[in-house]
């Protein structure tokens, strides 16, 4: 699970730096993040400690925060950070005593989600819930309505893709739980993303030689 996470955003990243106009590494790309939204989950329901789950995924966005502007976007906010808020609603969720107290809570953070220029926007956070929320064929067919609506309101059709892990832990269990027994060591797990980042601004910066100026007034939407 681990190791086809962090191989296809490489290859995701590899293909938005060096090859934008090759949509078939996107494409591969979006098996990624259905990933992430899973593992979020299972460390928000098998942590030890919140508390310390969320300081780190909040110490690994700060340091993936430049290295993410200089690689991929100079003007967003990379996908730790929608991570960590989609954890901090999660909960919040768990701690209220009825779940209707739960969704003006998930709208304020949908809106503050749209309104900064945070990776995948409120679509992280909704896919989160999904992942926390449903199971079987309601997780899939709840993961298919979101990958819909975003594919017309966003014209985001190769997100379509990313349903491709979700069906296989949904339904294929079995399968599922062979390739999660097969586990990096964590510091590999948790320092990927902002190191992979960091050699792919750089390597951007040799091949392409120019550097790219991180956009501050973007990132708080001045």
């Amino acid at each position: 699970m681990q190791i086809l996470a962090m191989l296809t955003m490489l290859i995701d990243h590899i293909g938005n730096i060096f090859f934008p106009e090759d949509i078939a590494w996107r494409y591969v790309g979006r098996i990624a993040f259905p990933i992430y939204c899973y593992g979020l989950v299972q460390g928000h329901i098998h942590t030890s400690s919140r508390p310390k789950y969320l300081f780190r995924l909040l110490l690994i966005a700060i340091i993936a925060q430049i290295p993410y502007n200089l690689a991929i976007n100079p003007g967003g906010w990379n996908v730790v950070f929608t991570l960590l808020l989609s954890a901090i609603v999660l909960v919040i969720l768990d701690k209220l005593p009825t779940p209707w107290l739960g969704i003006p809570v998930v709208i304020a953070a949908i809106a503050l989600m749209d309104y900064f220029p945070i990776d995948y926007n409120a679509y992280g956070l909704l896919l989160v819930l999904i992942f926390r929320y449903t199971k079987s064929f309601w997780l899939v067919g709840a993961h298919l309505a979101l990958n819909l609506f975003y594919m017309f309101y966003n014209y985001w059709s190769v997100q379509m893709l990313s349903i491709l892990p979700t069906l296989l832990i949904a339904l294929t269990p079995g399968l599922w739980g062979y390739l999660e027994r097969h586990r990096v060591p964590r510091w590999v797990w948790w320092s990927f993303y902002p190191a992979h980042l960091l050699i792919l601004a750089i390597l951007r910066g040799v091949i392409y030689n120019e550097w790219v100026s991180i956009e501050w007034r973007t990132l708080l939407n001045l």
